[in-house]
């Protein structure tokens, strides 16, 4: 029976690893091929002192992403680009009623509702309950 002398590393600590890893890689201190390679190393070691290993070359990093502690924001970009432009839509559309009924000279049905109102009622849905933006978390993770 094989006895290793190193303590066994957890699930959690191999996805810390792959984690850093990836940052390496966004950093380009090592390509997807050799990622690839490392990550599959990473998930067949079984002790801490061979997940160690996987690491010697590279550089020690910061504990937080520096990319990330400046983009933290509480809408992440996409969704104030949606915003926008259903901003500009609504006032378009609003725009286009109002010269009609300005054209008959009375109020015409308000048909832009359909257009402001399920669009508008979806992206504040999407914004407070963080679906789609990471911040739901998700049991399938």
């Amino acid at each position: 029976m094989d006895i290793s002398t190193g303590t066994r590393a957890s699930n959690a600590e191999r996805d810390k690893v792959v984690r850093l890893l990836a940052r390496h890689l966004e950093d380009g201190r090592i390509d997807l091929a050799e990622y690839d390679e490392r990550t599959a190393q990473v998930y067949k070691t079984t002790t801490k002192d061979d997940l160690q290993l996987v690491l010697t070359d590279l550089p020690k990093l910061s504990k937080e992403p520096a990319g990330q502690q400046a983009s933290a924001t509480r809408i992440p970009i996409w969704q104030k680009i949606e915003g926008t432009s259903w901003l500009g839509v609504s006032l378009l559309v609003l725009a286009i009623w109002g010269a009609i009924s300005l054209s008959v000279g009375e109020f015409t049905y308000p048909w832009p509702i359909w257009v402001i109102g399920p669009w508008g009622a979806v992206l504040v849905f999407r914004m407070l309950t963080g679906w789609e933006s990471g911040r739901c978390a998700s049991p399938l993770r």
